[in-house]
């Protein structure tokens, strides 16, 4: 879960304007090199009073992780948003060695 603000009062229900969430997420295990990472949205719970507006990203990918964003503006009132992802890329295999 990204987060819950209706259950608090937080500013993705209460607010208005840009607002954002950053949640970072590690690996269990590194990745030898920045993975490609896939983000979307699992779960939004909205206002229907509201236009709906958002964005979710993957930023600061590293081998050890990277942060899901989540954005919004203006007028859009969000409950609650949960995110999924999937991470693509090499890793470590001790039965891989190189033969020169």
């Amino acid at each position: 879960m990204l987060f819950s603000d209706f259950a608090h009062s937080g500013p993705m229900w209460t607010g208005e304007g840009p607002r954002e969430v950053t949640q970072p997420v590690v690996f269990v295990e590194p990745f030898l090199e920045a993975p490609h990472v896939m983000v979307s949205v699992a779960l939004w719970d909205i206002d229907s009073a509201t236009n709906m507006r958002a964005d979710i990203s993957a930023q600061r990918v590293t081998p050890e992780g990277f942060s899901i964003v989540f954005k919004t503006w203006a007028d859009s009132r969000l409950a609650r948003v949960r995110a999924d992802w999937t991470a693509i890329g090499a890793v470590d295999d001790p039965d891989l060695w190189d033969v020169d």
